[in-house]
């Protein structure tokens, strides 16, 4: 009877590990976020000096991770911007939650001020 018992604890550890790594799977399917940030042209020099530290200094603290912040770009077909930042995400609601921020709202005033831009939210390719 005992043989029983083991079998039976044996084939549902099992059965939970597979659970686990099945959702771990699924977890790392999953697509991330992007927020793309294009300035074509800064228009006042001065107003836009704290606007990268902030900018940064925002998406990290809601959990983004900055892959490109560049004003070295070759143009390879029509207008390039001036300043380009790729911003990563876990998901949409995430970046959407960093972009409502008290802190983002500051920096998004400040480019606003300073820059002809625009910002947006795409989704990746589950990797």
């Amino acid at each position: 009877m005992r043989y029983r018992y083991k079998i039976a604890f044996i084939m549902l550890a099992g059965i939970a590990l597979g659970a686990v790594a099945t959702k771990a799977l699924h977890a790392q399917a999953k697509a991330p976020t992007y927020v793309v940030i294009a300035i074509d042209k800064i228009t006042d020099a001065d107003a836009y000096k704290p606007l990268p530290a902030k900018g940064r200094a925002a998406a990290e603290t809601a959990g983004g991770r900055y892959l490109i912040s560049t004003g070295n770009i070759t143009r390879l077909d029509g207008r390039a911007p001036e300043r380009f930042a790729l911003i990563e995400f876990e998901d949409v609601a995430k970046a959407e939650a960093w972009y409502a921020s008290a802190a983002q709202k500051e920096a998004d005033a400040i480019r606003a001020k300073s820059t002809d831009s625009a910002a947006f939210i795409v989704e990746g390719i589950a990797r």
